[in-house]
């Protein structure tokens, strides 16, 4: 072979090296983007206060419980697909959907409770924010609580505001999952304890907290949102791209939701509940680590506490602000004023609550939990009928499989509603 082949060659490996190379990094960075609809979810459901019922579970109960997660992440992903399906197969959005079906009035009354649920609850992501940078830096929490509400409030001017959210929920997520997993290394769980938790059992008095976990982690009104988010894609994207992806967006981040809450429940397992030690905010976690590995380990939980806080703020907003909008017939496009208004009025309120009384005040925390019982059936039922829809959905319409464990799914909404109903109105 001539001196020319031989280099001619090379150059020729090399291009396609480089464009393999290339093709790979695309396909990675294409994947990332496919995840975004289900890491928004998965980031908006794990906040504070869902950081602190895991912390409870691990902390009183041990490893015992780590099954339980497994059981809200199958029916979060039974639902959070279900949404997805509705979002791809059709045209309007998923509140429009139900107003033609039952009436202006049930859609109405389904964007307000969500609204009122998501402000009443957004306080607490507030805190959580301000509470993780002032133990990290030694100082107060309101500041903190300020500043990133206002970097939140900024982001709705961002042009591509839904991209702005993919990518920051993307990187809120990595930080979390870097935090939580390096904490979890340190402690070095007793492994054979960790997978017997995923044998069911009961503990005595584990009741409470259960039900707690489970209304926490199988959010309806999050899995509601993921037809929002998927459309919002489809508005931005080729139909093809969203084509390959639509089967698996939303799966991975409730899976990466499940890996996040076992990682906690280990952790409070491992060093809480040996000591009995009690929990009753996600901060307590770091004081915990902090005697035994040291400010490094308690730091980096307060990092995951942080992301997961300031990815609340967001998602929740979010959730209230589009609906109530939809609802109100202001449409559903994240990129429109009136929504982007609505969504900082949602951050504006939780600020204001946060600051004022330093917590989520126990009046709000009740009728979050009042509005929630009446609105989350309803929503899960709707949704439900409108996904076996075949007229309306086609070939998206829900499996035999999905149509049982979706069955299951609303049994299990309804048990807890009553339960939490007999809670606040008749003891």
């Amino acid at each position: 072979m001539s001196i020319f082949g031989y280099v001619t060659e090379i150059f020729i490996s090399h291009i396609i090296s480089y464009n393999m190379a290339d093709q790979k990094q695309s396909n990675v960075l294409s994947w990332l983007k496919g995840l975004g609809p289900g890491l928004i979810i998965a980031a908006l459901v794990f906040g504070p206060s869902k950081m602190t019922i895991t912390s409870k579970l691990g902390a009183n109960y041990g490893f015992s419980l780590l099954w339980i997660i497994a059981v809200a992440i199958f029916f979060m992903i039974i639902f959070t697909n279900m949404s997805a399906r509705i979002g791809y197969a059709t045209q309007q959005s998923l509140l429009s959907s139900i107003k033609a079906r039952w009436g202006k009035g049930a859609g109405i009354i389904i964007g307000i409770g969500v609204f009122l649920v998501c402000t009443s609850f957004q306080a607490g992501n507030s805190v959580g924010v301000g509470v993780a940078l002032a133990e990290l830096t030694h100082t107060s929490t309101t500041p903190w609580i300020i500043v990133f509400n206002i970097i939140s409030i900024s982001l709705l001017f961002f042009r591509g505001f839904y991209k702005v959210l993919e990518w920051l929920m993307i990187a809120l997520i990595g930080l979390m999952l870097l935090s939580f997993i390096v904490t979890v290394f340190l402690i070095s769980p007793d492994l054979s304890a960790t997978a017997a938790g995923f044998i069911p059992s009961m503990p005595a008095g584990s009741q409470g907290l259960v039900i707690a976990f489970m209304a926490s982690c199988f959010s309806i009104v999050g899995a509601f949102y993921q037809s929002y988010l998927v459309q919002e894609r489809r508005r931005i994207q080729q139909e093809k791209q969203l084509e390959q992806k639509k089967r698996s967006d939303s799966v991975t981040g409730i899976i990466i939701l499940g890996f996040m809450s076992a990682i906690v429940l280990i952790c409070a397992a491992s060093i809480l509940h040996p000591r009995n030690i009690n929990v009753n905010t996600a901060s307590d976690m770091s004081l915990a680590l902090e005697p035994l590995f040291g400010s490094y380990a308690s730091g980096l939980f307060l990092i995951g506490l942080f992301g997961a806080s300031f990815s609340s703020i967001i998602g929740n907003a979010g959730v209230g602000g589009l609906l109530l909008g939809d609802a109100l017939g202001y449409g559903n496009n994240f990129s429109s004023k009136s929504i982007r208004f609505f969504i900082a009025l949602v951050m504006l309120a939780g600020a204001i609550i946060a600051i004022a009384f330093g917590k989520l005040p126990l009046e709000l925390i009740v009728f979050a939990q009042s509005v929630t019982i009446f609105i989350v059936p309803v929503v899960g039922i709707a949704m439900y009928l409108i996904a076996n829809d075949e007229k309306l959905m086609g070939k998206d319409k829900n499996s035999s499989f999905v149509k049982v464990a979706g069955a299951i799914g609303l049994l299990v909404i309804i048990t807890l509603a009553v339960i939490n109903f007999k809670d606040i109105f008749l003891k």
